[in-house]
């Protein structure tokens, strides 16, 4: 693997690399330049100097480049999914489903930039007003590993569309997936310098793309930590921003709701991914009339996921991406434990055996009767590990739901109107799911309130913020 800047594949400027390694067997899937802020200001010169002619490509040509990658894209979609599982863990469907969805956003913003214009007015006694939207410049992409792909066409596919020059930084536990994308993007036609890929530390790497001055825009997805310091690094320049940062989505299940279907709702809305998605359901509020069925059906239905290596057959559960994300699961689970918080009704550890000795492993894990001031509940768990709470009707759902210093996600499932309309009005999230949790269609703007962020991502929201607008008053 190599660097992309102005078309070519390079070695980092100190010559160094790092190992990228498979989550589920600790081996050394790839090596990754080391980069560092020299290998940015290159970056960045290249993405200026492409600039003014993508810029001024009519947008249906730039365009075309998107629709031929996603192209190649669906085509190769078992070779990319199966390098994405590698370095990331997730089982291979899941996977394909996200090298689908990558496609699926360039081909969104592919049909979009045909109804790409400006505005016209005409004003009685200031004249024809004219309003032009134009690209903002070199724009700044650092991607966390979770999601890299998607999250990935994210920030590329409006900004691109835009006419914008970017400036990506990748995960350094999962560069690889996204070095390939960039690859084809190429090969279906982008120009030298309209994409650079520079990998390497968020200290290094991803201050300098913050901080240069040369960047019109950072685009961000990570936790609220590192946001708060990218929006610092940003801020002497007065930078636009778009921050998608952490979430503690609850999900509320009534007592009309449809069981079967909440409980594998649940599943994929918790376990997707092993739990590693800023919208995951991350806190579960079920009213107390349907809880003992709720939990036994739950329960049941987890002890039935297959935990293993993404690539066999059968697993529905990878590892852990990177081993600080383990340890900080088993702290957070360790400390409910060692308080007295709680029931572990399943999981609540480590696998057990040879297969599992090696990789990132943590079981599917439901607690049961923590104190809402849990850890578990008050701070975001990045994994496997779901808290269940009983509540006595919708307003204390909605309380304890909102009791939270994120607003990413939330959902409601029920058959009721009038709770839909409650629910989805007084639940302070970014986006509210009824009766499903965790789709995120690239037609719709997604981004969270409170700590979870700024901005949004996705549909023709996303091309604003990508865009500054000019007003020309003429008066002839």
């Amino acid at each position: 693997m190599k660097l992309l800047i102005n078309g070519e594949w390079r070695d980092a400027v100190s010559g160094k690399t790092f190992s990228v390694r498979n989550p589920a067997t600790g081996e050394v899937i790839g090596e990754a330049p080391l980069g560092d802020e020299d290998d940015v200001r290159w970056a960045v010169e290249a993405a200026g100097e492409a600039f003014a002619d993508w810029s001024a490509r009519r947008p249906r040509d730039r365009a075309k480049v998107l629709f031929f990658a996603a192209e190649e894209v669906r085509r190769r979609n078992t070779d990319l999914a199966a390098l994405l599982t590698a370095e990331q863990g997730k089982p291979i469907r899941e996977a394909v489903d996200e090298i689908n969805g990558f496609a699926n956003i360039l081909e969104y913003y592919h049909a979009l930039s045909a109804g790409e214009r400006g505005e016209f007015m005409d004003l009685r006694g200031y004249g024809r007003t004219i309003v032009q939207r134009r690209p903002l410049g070199i724009c700044g992409a650092i991607i966390p590993w979770n999601m890299p792909a998607i999250i990935m066409g994210w920030k590329i596919g409006p900004a691109l569309t835009a006419g914008n020059t970017v400036v990506l930084k990748p995960a350094t536990t999962a560069p690889l997936t996204c070095t390939k994308l960039a690859e084809i993007l190429e090969g279906a036609g982008l120009p030298p310098g309209v994409l650079n890929i520079v990998t390497g530390p968020g200290e290094t790497v991803g201050r300098e793309i913050a901080r240069n001055p040369g960047v019109r825009k950072v685009s961000f997805t990570g936790e609220a930590g590192t946001g708060r310091q990218v929006a610092l690094d940003a801020a002497p320049a007065l930078k636009r921003l778009t921050l998608e940062l952490g979430g503690s989505d609850p999900m509320i299940v009534c007592d009309d709701a449809d069981i079967p279907m909440a409980v594998e709702g649940v599943v994929r809305g918790r376990f997707y991914n092993c739990g590693q998605v800023c919208t995951a359901v991350k806190r579960l509020y079920v009213y107390e009339s349907v809880a003992d069925e709720f939990i036994r059906r739950l329960t049941s239905r987890v002890e039935t996921i297959v935990v293993g290596n993404g690539m066999d057959r059968g697993v529905g559960m990878g590892p852990l991406n990177n081993r600080a994300g383990l340890e900080r699961v088993m702290r957070q689970v360790d400390t409910a434990r060692e308080r007295g918080e709680g029931e572990i009704i399943t999981g609540g550890r480590a696998p057990r055996g040879e297969e599992y000795e090696r990789g990132l492993f943590f079981l599917p894990t439901l607690v049961a009767g923590l104190p809402h001031d849990s850890p578990l509940f008050s701070e975001e768990v990045f994994g496997p590990v779901l808290p269940i709470a009983t509540v006595s009707g919708l307003d204390e759902a909605i309380d304890q739901a909102n009791d939270s210093r994120y607003g990413l996600g939330a959902s409601v499932w029920t058959r009721s109107a009038d709770v839909i309309a409650r629910a989805t009005e007084g639940l302070e999230a970014g986006i509210v799911w009824v009766n499903q949790h965790l789709k995120i269609p690239p037609e719709v703007p997604f981004g969270g309130t409170k700590e979870s962020g700024i901005g949004r991502e996705n549909g023709s929201r996303a091309l604003e913020e990508y865009m500054e607008e000019k007003v020309v008053l003429i008066r002839l």
